[in-house]
């Protein structure tokens, strides 16, 4: 059975998560927001993790190492996380906006089980190189793509006997 989730490194250094911090600093003042401590803890608990999370599970990340953080600071930083690529937004077949970190990550597409949810990341350099032909097709310079695959995963097949799934 493949992995549920694949990262280049185990976890994240000092140096990464310092590094990340002036990325979301520069782009506080490019937008004219200030830094705070607030802001920051919920960076470092969110480069620390290695889930796909949702604001929910943020929040509740967050209010252990400090309880005062509210839900709508948790959705506005995840978005200003966004908007400076620190972050990205993944939906699975959930409906719930789930975000992964993406500093120092190598890009990665995400396999989707429709049954019980379990995702997969993969890499694949050939949808890299999809997105550039395509671009250049439609003269664009692309930036960034979003690649999911759906189908049933192995597990939820064994439950159904091998009965086609639909």
């Amino acid at each position: 059975m493949l992995p549920k989730r694949i990262d280049d490194q185990p976890s994240i250094s000092r140096e990464s998560i310092r590094e990340a911090e002036d990325i979301f600093l520069r782009h506080l003042k490019r937008v004219g927001l200030k830094q705070t401590e607030q802001r920051n803890a919920i960076l470092r608990t969110f480069l620390e993790t290695r889930e796909h999370l949702s604001i929910d599970e943020l929040h509740r990340l967050v209010k252990k190492t400090d309880p005062r953080i509210g839900f709508t600071t948790v959705y506005r930083t995840l978005k200003l996380l966004a908007g400076c690529g620190l972050a990205s937004e993944v939906a699975f077949h959930d409906g719930i906006a789930r975000y992964e970190h993406q500093y120092n990550r190598r890009s990665h597409h995400h396999m989707v089980c429709t049954e019980c949810g379990a995702s997969v990341e993969f890499f694949s350099p050939e949808v890299g190189k999809i997105e550039k032909e395509i671009g250049r097709t439609h003269r664009y310079v692309t930036t960034r793509h979003s690649f999911q695959i759906y189908g049933v995963c192995e597990e939820c097949r064994k439950k159904t006997n091998g009965r086609r799934i639909v």
